[in-house]
């Protein structure tokens, strides 16, 4: 018995020589600059654009993993990331097949620009003919991972630092996901996101002061990618801080959305999705534009704030341009209907109509004005009908009959336009 033992023992140290030889053998072999250039080669090859690896390491300790420290893709701008980690699956590595089952990314910075731009040469190449099994795919995604410090630089400015973790289900789907705003752009906002048994995922966010839940399905369909569909209720939330760092619009808003996004859409995935949201504004201000001025000077001030009690009326998306329509707008001084369009340039057009109290005015009415500027400069000025108008009311009954002369002239423009059909 003791003889036994003590084979075993040697068996055991045996193997542990082994296997901390091998771990050496590989770690030199795969820090070396040959292996490095290799890899970097490769990455570069299927990203298009050089890839630099600053060291390759294999770890054994508290996981093991195979680490890349100082990666960096040369794009313009440029991604770096100061340490990826991947920790396979030692079971499946063993019957040859490598499958990951934690992927770790450390203070990254990724450019929004860049990852659009690397993102469509990858669609590029995905358009040639070849067919790719659908289940080794899912096998190479990482069952789990986790971004630690890692900044999204966004194209129109500004910066958001998040921690995250993110899980996959076996059939490739996500099961939960945790996110959240350290620093920059939303910070302090959390989301986290978990699927039920049935198959939809429950997503609950805090942000601005408020809170999004939803509840969200794939919908399948005959032929192309199933639609994401989502149906999502808004609470509170400060809407400058969904609109940041644009402050065209402040106050608290609570809304109901309901959203249909193809995955499968040429382009960004932002170019596939359509919503429509009926909202309320609490307390907004409208910043950049003085209706109230605006009106008693026939369009012609420029700059200035409105404060309203509420803001109400809807809101449709088709990709990257916005129509907000049935807008109703109510404040002690003034009431406005109109709609707003707002183009992918985020320029604006439309128009509304503004009628001033009797105490603002010396007397209550309407006057049309249209909507233009862009979504952080925005601007009103009346219809050249509404123009003419105003400067014969002017002439006949000043102040008063520069108002009543605005809306006849309006109207009258409108009724020559349907008549001559322009």
């Amino acid at each position: 018995m003791r003889r036994l033992a003590k084979w075993l023992l040697v068996a055991l140290v045996l193997l542990v020589l082994l296997f901390a030889g091998v771990a050496v053998a590989l770690q030199q072999w795969v820090g070396s600059a040959d292996f490095r250039g290799c890899a970097a080669q490769q990455a570069s090859a299927a990203l298009g654009v050089p890839v630099e690896f600053g060291a390759l390491t294999v770890d054994l300790w508290p996981v093991p993993a195979v680490a890349v420290d100082r990666l960096q893709v040369r794009s313009k701008p440029a991604i770096t990331l100061e340490r990826v980690e991947a920790r396979p699956r030692w079971q499946a590595l063993l019957q040859g097949r490598l499958e990951i089952a934690t992927l770790v990314v450390r203070n990254a910075v990724i450019p929004e620009q860049t990852l659009a731009v690397l993102a469509a040469g990858a669609q590029k190449q995905g358009d040639k003919p070849q067919r790719a099994d659908p289940r080794r795919s899912i096998a190479m995604l990482p069952r789990r991972a986790i971004l630690d410090g890692v900044t999204w630089v966004w194209a129109k400015g500004g910066r958001s630092t998040i921690d995250a973790q993110f899980g996959l289900a076996a059939d490739g789907l996500p099961q939960d996901g945790r996110i959240e705003v350290r620093e920059g752009r939303f910070q302090g906002s959390k989301a986290a996101l978990d699927r039920a048994p049935e198959g939809h995922w429950s997503l609950r966010a805090d942000l601005g002061g408020g809170t999004v839940k939803g509840r969200l399905q794939l919908q399948p369909r005959p032929r192309g990618t199933p639609l994401l569909v989502a149906q999502l209720d808004t609470a509170g939330v400060e809407v400058a801080a969904l609109t940041a760092p644009s402050r065209t619009l402040t106050g608290r808003i609570d809304a109901n959305t309901t959203l249909r996004a193809d995955l499968g859409a040429a382009g960004s995935l932002v170019d596939g999705v359509h919503s429509e949201t009926r909202f309320t504004v609490r307390n907004a201000v409208v910043h950049g534009l003085d209706l109230a001025r605006a009106v008693k000077t026939i369009g012609l001030s420029r700059g200035g704030e409105t404060a309203l009690d509420t803001l109400a009326g809807q809101v449709v998306t088709r990709g990257r341009s916005v129509q907000l329509s049935n807008l109703v707008a109510t404040s002690g001084l003034l009431s406005a209907t109109g709609s707003v369009a707002i183009a992918p340039s985020r320029a604006l057009s439309g128009r509304i109509t503004v009628d001033l109290a009797a105490s603002a005015a010396g007397g209550a009415f309407g006057v049309p004005l249209a909507v233009g500027g862009t979504l952080d400069a925005p601007s009103v000025t009346l219809t050249r009908g509404a123009l003419l108008g105003a400067a014969l009311g002017t002439a006949v009954a000043p102040g008063v009959g520069t108002g009543a002369g605005a809306k006849l002239g309006d109207q009258i423009g409108e009724g020559l336009r349907g008549l001559f059909g322009k």
